[in-house]
């Protein structure tokens, strides 16, 4: 097979620096940032199996990947308030970014799978494979902020063009277990145990910036680095049954899914913007160590105004454990929680049109799903420029919904 793919992406933002005009004199000091990410890939990858017994078959397969990465990052400097494109009357007094650079990437990630079936119905498997994440450019960063990597006293170009720049991510994966169907087909399982080797980890974040020289961080900018080498291993559950045939008429089905994922993630190596390794004292961002959901689907003959019909009743819990939003501990860290949601679709015999309502997070649980920390969580000073920054982002709260769907 092939691909590809031809997108853009843009971004712009202003932020309000309160705290840091007012030290300098210069109400309604204002950061604004314009980024702009265009992405260029295709591959083209090929898989087939061969059948070395009855009992045993290998698998080989590899994909080729090349990306192409352009970036324009302008960031600029306003007094007065907001900037004119969000309609303030923000005037310009600097620029501290300007910058427009591309580069390619590319990369080959083979896979390899041996299955073994032992008695009909029953797969035991074992697969590596690599991953690729292509590099790319941070549309939120400061050129002002790169560093001289070489101590000559001026930051080249190149240096610049560093700065701005990660590179590839790379993951080799292991991973074995176990597929069954039982009881005549009823009752469907997989379970598997997985380990991933991570090297060249893209970690997004921020970093302080000393705009006036004076050896104080007033104020910060984003950067995504290749800070790290990590470890994840884990197990995965899943498993279909049928409950019920015919419980209460002649066609209807009582059906279930469960899932289950335990994952355990560490750093090995994680360098900050300073040099040193700090991977004891990080961890990983939205990574719950328990994961688990748990499905029941009710399908029934179902007459509306006489009119017959099948009723399909869905309900859903899932579950996470306590995750980190960031690479360190925090106060918006968010503990366990569980959502439930219920739907309802009714489809008349003879129609391709469907309805369905639908309820979700039914208990309206308060949920966090990323944030801002850039404050000390012990003293409350700001820890990344003079302005102390400490906020959260909710997931949907109890909401219902009606639908109605067409089958070709």
């Amino acid at each position: 097979g092939a691909y590809y793919l031809d997108a853009n992406s843009s971004t712009v933002f202003d932020v309000l620096l309160g705290t840091t005009g007012a030290l300098l004199g210069l109400p309604g000091l204002n950061a604004q940032t314009f980024g702009e990410v265009s992405t260029e890939t295709w591959s083209v990858f090929a898989d087939f199996t061969y059948d070395l017994t009855d009992q045993f078959a290998i698998s080989l397969g590899g994909r080729y990947t090349e990306d192409k990465r352009s970036s324009i990052v302008l960031r600029r400097t306003y007094v007065g308030g907001f900037s004119p494109f969000f309609g303030g009357p923000g005037v310009p007094i600097a620029t501290t970014s300007n910058f427009d650079g591309s580069d390619k990437f590319d990369d080959f990630s083979p896979r390899v799978s041996l299955t073994y079936k032992p008695v009909e119905n029953h797969t035991l498997y074992t697969t590596y494979s690599q991953g690729f994440k292509g590099g790319s450019f941070d549309p939120r960063g400061q050129t002002t902020a790169a560093p001289d990597l070489d101590q000559d006293g001026t930051v080249s170009p190149e240096e610049v063009f560093a700065f701005m720049q990660f590179e590839p991510e790379e993951v080799d994966s292991y991973e074995i277990g176990w597929k069954a169907s039982t009881f005549n087909g009823r009752v469907q399982t997989s379970l598997a145990g997985f380990f991933m080797d991570y090297q060249n980890v893209q970690i997004p974040g921020s970093v302080g910036i000393d705009t006036n020289g004076d050896g104080v961080n007033d104020t910060f900018t984003g950067v995504t680095t290749n800070a790290a080498s990590a470890d994840l291993w884990g197990v995965e559950f899943e498993g279909t049954a049928v409950l019920g045939e015919e419980m209460f008429n002649e066609s209807d089905l009582l059906t279930s899914a469960l899932s289950v994922g335990y994952i355990n993630a560490e750093f090995n190596e994680f360098i900050d913007a300073f040099g040193n390794d700090v991977a004891d004292q990080r961890v990983f961002q939205n990574t719950p160590e328990w994961t688990g959901s748990l499905r029941l689907t009710y399908d029934t003959p179902f007459n509306i105004l006489q009119k017959p019909g099948r009723l399909t009743l869905n309900t859903l819990a899932s579950y996470r454990s306590e995750s980190s939003q960031f690479e360190i501990r925090s106060p918006l860290d968010q503990e366990a929680y569980t959502l439930i949601d219920l739907g309802l679709r009714w489809k008349p015999d003879d129609s391709r049109w469907g309805f369905t309502v639908t309820g979700k997070n039914l208990t309206d649980e308060r949920y966090k799903v990323a944030g801002y920390n850039f404050i000390n969580p012990v003293t409350g000073a700001p820890t990344l420029g003079l302005e102390g920054v400490l906020n959260a982002y909710y997931g949907d709260p109890r909401t219902f919904s009606f639908g109605v769907d067409y089958e070709f």
